[in-house]
């Protein structure tokens, strides 16, 4: 179904977010590192509570609320499986950003969670993670790396990504039931995105 021109009515208790395909078909040109303490590890078979902590402090300000509605099952089932890869990015020894990467469909790489905790936001931290996340999505037999974001997101994120060698080529919107009215996300969360019940 294609939504008509104009305005669209979305239901109270819903949210809506205009999402943003991106992607690169060739290594792009490398990239200086910013100047900081920032280390990134890998974290083998995740404990399901450090990833449901950081996937909320990094990403709870942007409505992330996918990971965070699953049954331990179906979590453990997705960041456990062969393929999926998860980062941390760490600072002053503690884990402050999130990189996870799906190398299941053969010769592409999906970046399926980026991002930094509030603090960091601005301080070339993002930077430095995306060329780490960059540096092992091209690491192996693969012709395609790509990304999605939203209208929830950061503002910067769209500018972000191209910058770092991405193209846009698919936009949809996405309509959701709003975390914060069954207590999915904190209810003081995104700011920017207003409520309606």
């Amino acid at each position: 179904m294609i939504l008509p021109d104009g305005y669209s009515d979305i239901p109270a208790g819903k949210i809506a977010a205009i999402v943003t395909h991106l992607e690169m078909t060739a290594r792009p040109p490398h990239r200086n590192d910013p100047p900081g303490a920032w280390i990134v590890r890998k974290v083998d078979a995740p404990p399901l509570d450090w990833y449901r902590d950081l996937y909320r402090r990094v990403g709870e300000e942007w409505l992330w609320f996918s990971r965070a509605r699953m049954t331990d099952a179906e979590l453990a089932a997705i960041i456990h499986a062969p393929g999926i890869e998860i980062y941390a990015l760490v600072v002053g020894g503690r884990d402050e950003g999130l990189l996870e990467l799906d190398f299941r469909d053969p010769g592409q790489c999906e970046l399926v969670y980026f991002g930094v905790t509030a603090g960091l936001i601005g301080t070339g931290a993002a930077r430095f993670l995306m060329n780490r996340a960059l540096e092992r999505a091209w690491s192996g037999d693969v012709r395609r790396v790509w990304v999605h974001t939203c209208t929830f997101d950061h503002p910067s994120a769209v500018a972000f990504y191209q910058r770092s060698g991405f193209i846009p080529f698919r936009r949809q919107i996405e309509v959701a039931d709003d975390p914060r009215l069954d207590g999915t996300v904190s209810r003081d969360a995104a700011k920017h995105v207003p409520i309606i019940e």
